[in-house]
Protein backbone atom coordinates (compact mmCIF):
# COMPACT_ATOMS: atom_id res chain seq x y z
CA UNK A 1 0.00 0.00 0.00
CA UNK A 2 1.35 3.40 -1.22
CA UNK A 3 1.74 5.62 1.60
CA UNK A 4 0.30 9.15 1.47
CA UNK A 5 2.37 12.31 0.70
CA UNK A 6 1.50 15.23 3.30
CA UNK A 7 3.25 19.01 3.08
CA UNK A 8 4.82 19.87 5.77
CA UNK A 9 3.93 22.61 8.65
CA UNK A 10 6.38 24.87 7.15
CA UNK A 11 5.67 24.03 3.24
CA UNK A 12 1.68 24.95 3.86
CA UNK A 13 3.05 28.25 4.90
CA UNK A 14 4.68 29.59 2.26
CA UNK A 15 1.83 28.24 0.03
CA UNK A 16 -0.53 30.53 1.66
CA UNK A 17 2.53 33.34 1.26
CA UNK A 18 2.50 32.88 -2.43
CA UNK A 19 -1.25 33.16 -2.85
CA UNK A 20 -1.15 36.22 -1.15
CA UNK A 21 1.59 37.56 -3.14
CA UNK A 22 -0.11 36.67 -6.13
CA UNK A 23 -3.60 38.46 -5.66
CA UNK A 24 -2.04 41.65 -4.38
CA UNK A 25 -0.13 41.77 -7.96
CA UNK A 26 -3.37 40.97 -9.60
CA UNK A 27 -4.85 43.54 -8.07
CA UNK A 28 -2.39 46.12 -8.64
CA UNK A 29 -2.49 45.65 -12.40
CA UNK A 30 -6.28 45.79 -12.70
CA UNK A 31 -5.68 49.36 -10.66
CA UNK A 32 -3.06 50.39 -12.60
CA UNK A 33 -5.22 49.51 -15.66
CA UNK A 34 -7.87 51.34 -14.76
CA UNK A 35 -5.35 54.77 -14.27
CA UNK A 36 -4.06 54.52 -17.69
CA UNK A 37 -7.17 54.69 -18.99
CA UNK A 38 -8.54 57.70 -17.28
CA UNK A 39 -8.69 60.36 -19.80
CA UNK A 40 -8.05 62.69 -16.39
CA UNK A 41 -4.61 60.91 -15.62
CA UNK A 42 -1.32 63.06 -16.40
CA UNK A 43 1.08 62.09 -18.79
CA UNK A 44 4.91 61.84 -17.97
CA UNK A 45 5.75 65.80 -19.28
CA UNK A 46 1.97 67.04 -18.58
CA UNK A 47 1.85 69.65 -15.56
CA UNK A 48 -1.29 69.64 -13.67
CA UNK A 49 -1.87 73.10 -12.10
CA UNK A 50 -5.44 74.14 -10.51
CA UNK A 51 -5.20 77.33 -13.39
CA UNK A 52 -5.10 76.71 -17.40
CA UNK A 53 -1.61 76.88 -19.08
CA UNK A 54 -1.15 78.87 -21.60
CA UNK A 55 2.10 77.57 -23.78
CA UNK A 56 4.68 80.47 -24.89
CA UNK A 57 2.73 83.30 -23.05
CA UNK A 58 4.93 86.54 -22.22
CA UNK A 59 4.94 87.39 -18.11
CA UNK A 60 2.82 90.39 -17.87
CA UNK A 61 4.47 93.73 -16.11
CA UNK A 62 3.37 92.76 -12.79
CA UNK A 63 4.54 89.08 -12.82
CA UNK A 64 8.02 90.41 -14.09
CA UNK A 65 10.63 91.49 -11.60
CA UNK A 66 11.93 94.72 -11.81
CA UNK A 67 15.06 93.86 -11.94
CA UNK A 68 15.08 91.65 -15.10
CA UNK A 69 12.55 94.61 -16.76
CA UNK A 70 14.24 97.95 -16.58
CA UNK A 71 11.78 100.49 -17.84
CA UNK A 72 13.23 102.29 -21.10
CA UNK A 73 13.40 106.27 -21.63
CA UNK A 74 14.52 105.47 -25.30
CA UNK A 75 16.15 102.72 -27.15
CA UNK A 76 19.52 103.94 -25.90
CA UNK A 77 18.70 104.64 -22.35
CA UNK A 78 17.53 102.91 -19.76
CA UNK A 79 16.51 103.95 -16.16
CA UNK A 80 16.22 101.72 -12.54
CA UNK A 81 15.18 103.47 -9.50
CA UNK A 82 16.72 101.62 -6.64
CA UNK A 83 14.71 99.09 -4.21
CA UNK A 84 15.50 97.56 -1.10
CA UNK A 85 17.94 95.20 -1.23
CA UNK A 86 19.63 96.04 -4.82
CA UNK A 87 22.94 95.49 -5.34
CA UNK A 88 25.19 97.00 -7.98
CA UNK A 89 26.25 93.72 -9.60
CA UNK A 90 22.55 92.30 -10.05
CA UNK A 91 21.59 95.77 -11.39
CA UNK A 92 24.21 95.76 -14.22
CA UNK A 93 23.14 92.27 -15.01
CA UNK A 94 19.55 92.94 -15.18
CA UNK A 95 20.65 96.13 -17.75
CA UNK A 96 22.87 93.55 -19.50
CA UNK A 97 26.09 95.76 -18.97
CA UNK A 98 29.02 93.62 -18.04
CA UNK A 99 30.75 93.29 -14.68
CA UNK A 100 34.03 94.56 -16.22
CA UNK A 101 31.75 98.26 -16.99
CA UNK A 102 31.10 97.90 -13.29
CA UNK A 103 34.70 97.53 -12.11
CA UNK A 104 35.71 100.83 -14.48
CA UNK A 105 33.01 103.00 -13.06
CA UNK A 106 33.96 102.03 -8.98
CA UNK A 107 37.97 102.78 -10.17
CA UNK A 108 36.26 106.47 -11.20
CA UNK A 109 34.35 106.48 -7.78
CA UNK A 110 37.56 105.54 -5.63
CA UNK A 111 37.76 109.28 -4.86
CA UNK A 112 33.81 109.73 -3.90
CA UNK A 113 32.78 106.51 -2.95
CA UNK A 114 29.23 107.37 -3.97
CA UNK A 115 27.91 104.03 -5.15
CA UNK A 116 29.19 102.25 -1.89
CA UNK A 117 25.93 102.86 -0.60
CA UNK A 118 22.49 103.21 -2.81
CA UNK A 119 19.75 104.22 -1.12
CA UNK A 120 16.09 103.27 -1.78
CA UNK A 121 14.49 105.86 -4.07
CA UNK A 122 18.27 106.57 -6.11
CA UNK A 123 18.03 106.35 -9.69
CA UNK A 124 20.69 104.81 -11.88
CA UNK A 125 20.21 106.56 -15.67
CA UNK A 126 22.11 103.75 -17.95
CA UNK A 127 23.19 105.78 -21.78
CA UNK A 128 24.37 103.57 -24.61
CA UNK A 129 25.83 105.04 -27.83
CA UNK A 130 23.25 104.43 -30.65
CA UNK A 131 25.53 102.68 -32.57
CA UNK A 132 28.49 100.46 -30.58
CA UNK A 133 25.52 100.14 -27.69
CA UNK A 134 28.44 100.71 -25.29
CA UNK A 135 27.94 102.65 -22.35
CA UNK A 136 29.09 105.77 -22.36
CA UNK A 137 27.33 107.60 -19.13
CA UNK A 138 25.59 106.56 -16.09
CA UNK A 139 23.82 109.22 -14.06
CA UNK A 140 23.50 108.17 -10.20
CA UNK A 141 20.38 110.51 -8.94
CA UNK A 142 20.65 111.28 -4.76
CA UNK A 143 18.13 113.51 -4.55
CA UNK A 144 17.13 117.03 -6.26
CA UNK A 145 20.87 119.09 -5.14
CA UNK A 146 22.94 116.16 -6.01
CA UNK A 147 23.55 113.99 -8.64
CA UNK A 148 26.63 112.15 -10.23
CA UNK A 149 27.37 111.28 -13.79
CA UNK A 150 30.16 109.04 -14.79
CA UNK A 151 31.17 109.38 -18.25
CA UNK A 152 33.53 107.30 -20.55
CA UNK A 153 36.77 108.81 -20.94
CA UNK A 154 38.26 105.99 -23.40
CA UNK A 155 37.86 102.37 -24.11
CA UNK A 156 38.90 101.07 -20.70
CA UNK A 157 38.07 103.66 -18.05
CA UNK A 158 35.63 106.23 -16.90
CA UNK A 159 35.37 109.77 -15.22
CA UNK A 160 32.89 111.72 -13.19
CA UNK A 161 31.22 114.87 -12.68
CA UNK A 162 29.63 115.79 -9.13
CA UNK A 163 26.82 118.15 -9.38
CA UNK A 164 25.65 119.75 -5.67
CA UNK A 165 23.75 122.91 -6.37
CA UNK A 166 22.74 125.20 -3.16
CA UNK A 167 19.42 125.66 -3.45
CA UNK A 168 17.75 127.94 -1.37
CA UNK A 169 17.61 127.22 2.62
CA UNK A 170 14.68 128.20 4.59
CA UNK A 171 13.91 128.44 8.27
CA UNK A 172 10.77 125.87 10.12
CA UNK A 173 10.11 126.49 13.32
CA UNK A 174 8.40 122.82 14.89
CA UNK A 175 7.41 123.02 18.60
CA UNK A 176 5.57 120.42 20.53
CA UNK A 177 4.81 118.50 24.09
CA UNK A 178 5.66 115.46 25.27
CA UNK A 179 3.48 112.52 25.37
CA UNK A 180 5.04 109.60 26.28
CA UNK A 181 9.31 109.64 25.21
CA UNK A 182 10.84 112.72 23.63
CA UNK A 183 11.81 110.10 20.82
CA UNK A 184 8.64 109.49 20.02
CA UNK A 185 7.27 113.51 20.49
CA UNK A 186 10.13 114.51 18.47
CA UNK A 187 8.80 112.30 15.50
CA UNK A 188 5.07 113.22 15.70
CA UNK A 189 6.01 117.22 15.29
CA UNK A 190 7.76 116.29 11.67
CA UNK A 191 11.70 115.53 12.90
CA UNK A 192 13.15 113.24 11.34
CA UNK A 193 15.18 109.98 13.30
CA UNK A 194 18.37 111.32 12.45
CA UNK A 195 17.26 115.15 13.82
CA UNK A 196 16.12 113.45 16.82
CA UNK A 197 19.03 111.65 17.25
CA UNK A 198 20.97 114.75 16.72
CA UNK A 199 19.40 116.24 19.88
CA UNK A 200 19.75 113.42 22.22
CA UNK A 201 23.21 113.59 21.19
CA UNK A 202 23.90 117.29 21.54
CA UNK A 203 22.12 117.16 25.39
CA UNK A 204 23.61 113.97 26.38
CA UNK A 205 25.92 115.53 28.82
CA UNK A 206 23.07 117.74 30.33
CA UNK A 207 19.83 116.06 29.92
CA UNK A 208 18.65 112.54 31.54
CA UNK A 209 16.07 111.99 28.65
CA UNK A 210 14.71 109.28 30.50
CA UNK A 211 14.99 110.22 33.83
CA UNK A 212 14.15 114.57 33.44
CA UNK A 213 12.54 115.03 30.77
CA UNK A 214 8.46 113.87 31.51
CA UNK A 215 4.75 114.29 30.00
CA UNK A 216 3.91 117.79 29.80
CA UNK A 217 7.22 119.66 28.94
CA UNK A 218 7.59 121.29 25.92
CA UNK A 219 10.62 121.47 23.49
CA UNK A 220 11.21 123.59 20.12
CA UNK A 221 13.62 123.45 17.14
CA UNK A 222 14.52 125.47 14.88
CA UNK A 223 15.51 124.01 11.63
CA UNK A 224 16.91 124.57 7.66
CA UNK A 225 15.39 122.83 4.87
CA UNK A 226 16.78 122.61 1.39
CA UNK A 227 14.51 123.58 -1.65
CA UNK A 228 15.42 123.28 -5.34
CA UNK A 229 12.75 125.18 -7.85
CA UNK A 230 10.21 125.42 -4.66
CA UNK A 231 10.50 121.14 -3.81
CA UNK A 232 12.20 119.68 -0.65
CA UNK A 233 15.71 117.76 -1.67
CA UNK A 234 15.43 116.11 2.28
CA UNK A 235 18.26 117.76 3.36
CA UNK A 236 18.05 119.66 6.39
CA UNK A 237 19.80 120.85 9.81
CA UNK A 238 18.83 121.76 12.90
CA UNK A 239 19.76 125.66 13.68
CA UNK A 240 18.49 125.78 17.22
CA UNK A 241 16.94 123.89 20.52
CA UNK A 242 14.92 124.80 23.19
CA UNK A 243 13.54 122.51 26.16
CA UNK A 244 11.75 123.43 28.81
CA UNK A 245 11.50 121.00 31.91
CA UNK A 246 9.94 121.91 35.10
CA UNK A 247 12.08 124.63 36.27
CA UNK A 248 15.00 123.98 33.77
CA UNK A 249 15.42 124.45 30.41
CA UNK A 250 18.10 123.49 28.44
CA UNK A 251 18.98 125.63 24.85
CA UNK A 252 21.28 124.80 21.72
CA UNK A 253 22.25 127.91 18.26
CA UNK A 254 24.70 126.39 15.92
CA UNK A 255 27.89 128.58 15.27
CA UNK A 256 29.66 129.35 12.68
CA UNK A 257 32.27 127.10 13.45
CA UNK A 258 29.96 123.90 12.89
CA UNK A 259 29.54 123.27 16.44
CA UNK A 260 26.51 123.88 18.80
CA UNK A 261 26.54 126.30 22.17
CA UNK A 262 23.94 127.09 24.93
CA UNK A 263 23.11 130.18 25.72
CA UNK A 264 25.90 131.12 27.92
CA UNK A 265 28.54 130.11 24.98
CA UNK A 266 29.57 126.70 26.71
CA UNK A 267 30.11 124.00 24.25
CA UNK A 268 27.15 121.59 24.21
CA UNK A 269 30.05 118.78 21.90
CA UNK A 270 33.29 117.77 22.57
CA UNK A 271 36.17 119.73 20.47
CA UNK A 272 37.41 118.00 17.19
CA UNK A 273 41.48 116.81 17.06
CA UNK A 274 43.32 117.45 13.69
CA UNK A 275 44.85 114.34 13.57
CA UNK A 276 43.25 110.77 13.65
CA UNK A 277 46.58 109.16 15.31
CA UNK A 278 49.27 109.65 17.58
CA UNK A 279 52.86 110.94 16.87
CA UNK A 280 53.69 111.91 13.89
CA UNK A 281 53.21 110.59 10.62
CA UNK A 282 54.58 112.31 7.56
CA UNK A 283 51.91 113.73 4.54
CA UNK A 284 52.94 111.67 1.58
CA UNK A 285 50.11 113.39 -0.05
CA UNK A 286 48.34 116.38 0.17
CA UNK A 287 44.63 117.51 -0.12
CA UNK A 288 44.51 118.57 -4.04
CA UNK A 289 41.04 118.62 -6.19
CA UNK A 290 43.46 118.74 -9.33
CA UNK A 291 45.87 116.02 -8.35
CA UNK A 292 47.34 113.29 -10.77
CA UNK A 293 46.97 109.61 -9.71
CA UNK A 294 49.53 107.86 -8.77
CA UNK A 295 48.58 104.86 -10.50
CA UNK A 296 46.38 105.62 -13.26
CA UNK A 297 48.44 108.87 -14.21
CA UNK A 298 44.91 110.60 -14.86
CA UNK A 299 43.71 114.40 -12.79
CA UNK A 300 41.24 112.59 -10.27
CA UNK A 301 40.36 114.70 -7.46
CA UNK A 302 42.36 113.91 -4.12
CA UNK A 303 39.84 114.46 -1.04
CA UNK A 304 41.91 113.93 1.94
CA UNK A 305 44.97 113.35 2.60
CA UNK A 306 47.65 110.74 3.05
CA UNK A 307 49.67 110.01 6.29
CA UNK A 308 52.51 107.56 5.27
CA UNK A 309 52.30 104.85 8.72
CA UNK A 310 53.23 101.30 8.91
CA UNK A 311 50.83 98.50 8.63
CA UNK A 312 48.34 98.12 11.94
CA UNK A 313 49.04 101.49 13.36
CA UNK A 314 46.12 102.58 15.66
CA UNK A 315 43.45 104.88 14.14
CA UNK A 316 41.24 106.90 16.52
CA UNK A 317 38.26 109.07 15.88
CA UNK A 318 38.69 112.41 15.06
CA UNK A 319 34.91 113.31 16.73
CA UNK A 320 32.23 112.10 18.79
CA UNK A 321 29.37 110.58 16.10
CA UNK A 322 28.11 107.50 14.78
CA UNK A 323 29.84 104.85 12.64
CA UNK A 324 27.42 104.91 9.26
CA UNK A 325 29.56 102.84 6.95
CA UNK A 326 32.18 99.91 7.59
CA UNK A 327 33.33 98.77 4.30
CA UNK A 328 35.83 96.76 2.01
CA UNK A 329 35.92 98.63 -1.56
CA UNK A 330 37.91 96.92 -4.53
CA UNK A 331 39.59 100.20 -4.70
CA UNK A 332 39.60 102.11 -1.28
CA UNK A 333 40.39 98.93 0.47
CA UNK A 334 38.86 98.21 3.80
CA UNK A 335 36.98 102.01 5.55
CA UNK A 336 35.20 103.48 8.47
CA UNK A 337 32.75 106.61 7.64
CA UNK A 338 31.74 108.54 10.89
CA UNK A 339 29.07 111.65 10.70
CA UNK A 340 29.85 113.75 13.54
CA UNK A 341 26.50 116.27 14.58
CA UNK A 342 24.88 115.97 10.95
CA UNK A 343 27.26 119.28 9.93
CA UNK A 344 30.82 117.15 9.50
CA UNK A 345 32.01 113.87 8.15
CA UNK A 346 35.25 111.59 8.30
CA UNK A 347 36.51 108.52 6.41
CA UNK A 348 39.30 106.37 6.87
CA UNK A 349 40.45 104.78 4.32
CA UNK A 350 43.03 101.52 3.34
CA UNK A 351 43.02 99.98 6.39
CA UNK A 352 43.95 96.11 7.84
CA UNK A 353 41.70 96.18 10.47
CA UNK A 354 38.47 97.58 11.52
CA UNK A 355 36.96 97.60 15.22
CA UNK A 356 33.47 99.58 14.72
CA UNK A 357 30.59 98.64 13.55
CA UNK A 358 27.94 100.31 11.52
CA UNK A 359 25.72 102.54 13.60
CA UNK A 360 28.05 102.17 16.63
CA UNK A 361 28.96 105.83 18.96
CA UNK A 362 32.29 106.55 18.99
CA UNK A 363 33.93 109.56 20.68
CA UNK A 364 36.69 111.55 20.37
CA UNK A 365 39.71 109.68 20.54
CA UNK A 366 38.56 106.26 20.51
CA UNK A 367 40.57 103.81 18.84
CA UNK A 368 38.26 102.89 15.48
CA UNK A 369 40.72 100.64 13.52
CA UNK A 370 44.41 99.67 12.26
CA UNK A 371 46.40 101.16 9.22
CA UNK A 372 47.01 99.10 6.39
CA UNK A 373 47.82 98.88 2.45
CA UNK A 374 44.33 97.42 1.19
CA UNK A 375 42.78 98.29 -2.14
CA UNK A 376 44.51 100.22 -4.49
CA UNK A 377 47.33 101.85 -2.90
CA UNK A 378 51.13 102.63 -3.59
CA UNK A 379 52.61 101.38 0.09
CA UNK A 380 50.85 101.17 3.82
CA UNK A 381 49.16 104.63 4.70
CA UNK A 382 46.38 106.28 6.03
CA UNK A 383 43.80 108.30 3.74
CA UNK A 384 41.94 110.88 6.27
CA UNK A 385 39.01 113.01 4.39
CA UNK A 386 36.94 115.31 6.42
CA UNK A 387 33.33 116.61 4.57
CA UNK A 388 31.20 119.62 5.81
CA UNK A 389 28.31 119.95 4.53
CA UNK A 390 28.22 117.42 2.18
CA UNK A 391 31.61 118.96 0.89
CA UNK A 392 35.48 117.23 1.13
CA UNK A 393 37.56 120.32 2.98
CA UNK A 394 41.40 120.68 3.59
CA UNK A 395 41.38 118.64 6.91
CA UNK A 396 44.33 120.12 7.85
CA UNK A 397 43.43 123.35 7.38
CA UNK A 398 39.37 123.48 7.22
CA UNK A 399 37.98 125.33 10.29
CA UNK A 400 36.83 123.05 13.09
CA UNK A 401 35.27 123.19 16.67
CA UNK A 402 38.41 123.09 18.66
CA UNK A 403 37.28 125.23 21.55
CA UNK A 404 35.17 124.45 24.62
CA UNK A 405 33.54 127.78 24.61
CA UNK A 406 32.78 130.71 22.34
CA UNK A 407 36.14 133.19 21.87
CA UNK A 408 35.87 136.02 23.73
CA UNK A 409 36.15 138.65 20.70
CA UNK A 410 32.95 136.43 18.97
CA UNK A 411 30.61 136.42 21.82
CA UNK A 412 28.54 139.46 21.59
CA UNK A 413 28.01 138.46 17.91
CA UNK A 414 27.18 135.11 19.27
CA UNK A 415 24.61 136.47 21.73
CA UNK A 416 23.03 138.58 18.90
CA UNK A 417 22.50 135.10 16.77
CA UNK A 418 21.50 133.59 19.26
CA UNK A 419 18.67 136.25 20.36
CA UNK A 420 17.31 136.11 16.68
CA UNK A 421 16.80 132.31 16.90
CA UNK A 422 15.07 133.06 20.37
CA UNK A 423 12.80 136.09 18.85
CA UNK A 424 11.80 133.61 16.12
CA UNK A 425 10.67 131.21 18.72
CA UNK A 426 8.58 133.44 20.83
CA UNK A 427 6.50 133.81 17.46
CA UNK A 428 3.67 131.55 17.07
CA UNK A 429 4.59 128.25 15.14
CA UNK A 430 4.96 128.54 11.57
CA UNK A 431 5.96 126.71 8.46
CA UNK A 432 7.47 127.19 5.49
CA UNK A 433 5.65 128.34 2.13
CA UNK A 434 4.11 125.00 -0.04
CA UNK A 435 4.89 122.03 3.02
Amino acid sequence: MNAIWKPTQLQQKRRRRNRQILWMAITLVFIFGLFLLSPDSPSPNRVTTDEPLQADTPPTAEQTPAATTPPLVSDHIVQRTIEPGDNLSAIFDSVKIHQSILLQILAADESLLALDILRPGNTLTFSRDKETRELVKMELYIHPAHQVIYHRVDENSFDYNEIVLPGTWEQQLLSGEIEGSFYQSALSIGLSEQETGNITDLFKNKVNFSRDIRAGDHFQVVRNLQLIDGKLTGQSHIEAVRIFSRNQHYTAFLYEDGNYYDDRGESLGRAFQRYPFKGHHRVSSNFNLARRHPITKRISPHKGVDFAMPVGTPIYSTGDGVVTRVKNHRYAGKYVEIQHDGRYLTRYLHLSRITVKRGQKVQRGERIALSGNTGRSTGPHLHYELHVKGKAVNPLKAKIPMAASIPKEKFQEFQQKAAELISLMEQPRFDLVGI
